[in-house]
Parts: structure tokens; sequence; C-alpha cells
């Protein structure tokens, strides 16, 4: 079955929505916010061509897949909850997980977590990093004019207020500020981060560029697609990963000592806004100590943070080599899906 396909499963106890394409050793692919399993368009054909059979699912609260309406059940441990039940779903026993942005998280955590069932681990912009000395809501910045934008999100309904008032407009403006077109990061005369400090009157969008006309990687029909999801689900499921952000230190205090022991890879965009953010190249750099078998780290020269679809060919090539490098004994043959 190398025809793209749109499914709806149980998993978890959501309907979930899956995008799937090939036959083969079972590829997850998680995305992150504001995406959907549309921001993985390039990996699926590709990754179906190489023999894998590569599945896209709406996290929760996204696109098609349900969301609770209680805040506190979008933490990672929710979100792991509902990868491992995926795999029931899809007969499943293993796969190999992949995420970007707040996907790159959850993916980290699934191989940490349970190696078990997800016996390789690549990751795209987030690195695996040690756990703060303190809640991280303690440690985000704030003034009495601005506040850190993980910090704008948790009051529920205000960046929802703000970001559902023009969706298009909105997921322009982020899309756009946050991907390699905007500029360098970090470099003298570099694009300051968009998404630093947020003033409290004006909120996020206002700072943000709106751009005369899309990067060539992002067409008006690719926008229309996010458009119509976001328009359909709201902002409200990315958001609450944010506003679990304390509530997930919390918890993760019960893997402290625990590393991630499966083949791992890594790859960043030059430009991602994350660089930016003071400490983070020596947390890539260290990386290896929380992930031993970390094969390899690829930087991405004028890429943003949306990696898979601003350079699909770089990514798919790193990714189908990772995969083919895996040890076979560790790559599982996976049925048709249940549905």
């Amino acid at each position: 079955m190398n025809e793209l396909s749109h499914l709806m499963v149980e998993a978890n106890g959501l309907r979930m929505h899956i995008a799937a394409q090939g036959e083969g050793p079972l590829v997850l692919l998680c995305h992150g916010f504001p995406e959907t399993s549309y921001s993985w368009r390039h990996q699926l054909p590709a990754l179906a061509e190489a023999g894998f059979r590569a599945v896209a699912p709406d996290l929760r609260g996204f696109g098609k897949t349900a969301g609770p309406t209680e805040i506190d059940r979008y933490t990672l441990f929710h979100l792991v909850g509902d990868m491992v039940s995926l795999l029931d779903a899809l007969d499943a026993r293993t796969a190999v997980i992949v995420g970007n942005d707040w996907g790159a998280t959850l993916a980290w955590h699934l191989a940490l977590m349970r190696p078990d069932r997800f016996h390789a681990v690549a990751a795209f912009g987030v690195p695996m990093m040690p756990s703060p000395p303190m809640a991280p809501g303690k440690l985000f910045p704030q003034t009495d004019d601005a506040q850190f934008y993980t910090l704008y999100f948790q009051p529920p309904g205000a960046a929802e207020g703000e970001f559902e008032r023009d969706i298009r407009m909105a997921l322009r403006k982020i899309v756009f500020a946050a991907s390699g077109d905007a500029g360098p990061r970090g470099e003298k005369d570099g694009t300051p981060n968009p998404f630093g400090m947020v003033s409290r009157e004006r909120g996020l969008l206002a700072s943000l560029p709106d751009p005369a006309a899309l990067p060539a990687w992002l067409t008006e029909a690719d926008l229309d697609v996010l458009t119509e999801a976001f328009t359909a689900s709201g902002f409200r499921g990315g958001l609450n990963l944010y506003r679990n952000m304390d509530r997930n230190w919390d918890l993760q205090r019960s893997l402290s000592g625990l590393a991630v022991t499966v083949p791992a890879l890594y790859m960043v965009g030059e430009r991602d806004t994350g660089l930016s953010i003071p400490g983070m190249r020596e947390i890539i750099s260290a990386m290896p100590r929380l992930v031993p078998r970390l094969t390899e780290t690829i930087v991405l020269p004028g890429c943003g943070h949306w990696i898979q679809q601003e350079r699909p060919d770089a990514v798919n090539t790193a990714l189908v080599g990772f995969l083919r490098g895996l040890a076979p004994s560790s790559l599982e043959w996976t049925p048709e899906v249940r549905h």
C-alpha cells in the first residue's frame, strides 16, 4: 500500500487521525506547534519509497484528533500513552519515533520511557535536555511590561483569543518568523529571536513580521490546509502543552538518572529560533552524556525551525540513511492498521 491514506483509529481513549503510507517497518512521525500531521507530507512518500510504513498522527487536540477539555490531560505522560496505544492500534510491536518541536520532546521521552517499544529516535530542533533545577515557570524571565512567550501562553484563553481572531494571519506570521527565511539568528546584526519576550499590552503577533510572500517551501495551498485544521480545532490543544511544562517537570522526577539508550539522530536548522536561547548550543554539545548512542548531529545551513518542511530532501536523505543503518533485527514489519 504505497498510496497515502487517511484513517481514524482509537488510541488511548481518543479518536485519532493518522496519515499513513507504505509497507514495512513502522516509522512514527510526531509534529510540533502550530503544526499537524500535514507537516510530514514530504517524508511520508519518501519513507514509503524506501521500504518503510510511515504514520503521522495528529496529536491530541490537533487537527482531526480529539482533545480532552481538561488542561492537565496534555502532559508528556499522556502523549507518551497516546503513542504507545497507537502502536497497539497498528498491531506493531516496535517503531522508530521521529519528531520536530514538541514532537521532538515527545520522541525523546518515548525513547527514554519505552525503549522496548521505540527502538530508535530521530529528533529535529529540540535536543534531549537535562531537567532544570526548578520548575520552568520560575526560570522564564518577565518584567512589568513583557514576559517570556511560554509565560504568555499560560492563562487559558489569552493566546487563543489573539491567534483565533485571524487564524490564517496568525499562522502565516508564526511560521515565517520561525523559518530560516526570516534571517540569521544569534549572529552580529542577526534577526532577534521573535519568540522571546512578549509585550503584556500588545501580545505576540504585533511584533512578528508579516511577509509579503510566503517562503518557497510553503505554498498558499499548504497554508490553506493548516488554516483549515486550526479553524476546526482551535489553538487550545497546542497551547495546553505549554501549560503543562511545570507539571511535566514535577512528573519527570521519576525519570531522574535515566538516559536514552537507543540509537539516535539529531538535526537542527542553523537559523532555528531555539539556538538563540542562551546555553542551547552547549546543551546540544553535551547531549551524548544523555544520549550515548547518538550517531550524528546535523546542522542545516540557512534552515529554520520547520526543518522537515524547509529542507525535505536533506531531512529525507539523513532519515533514510539513519533507518537503514539500524540493526536489521530491530526492524519489524508492520501489518495493516485496524480501524
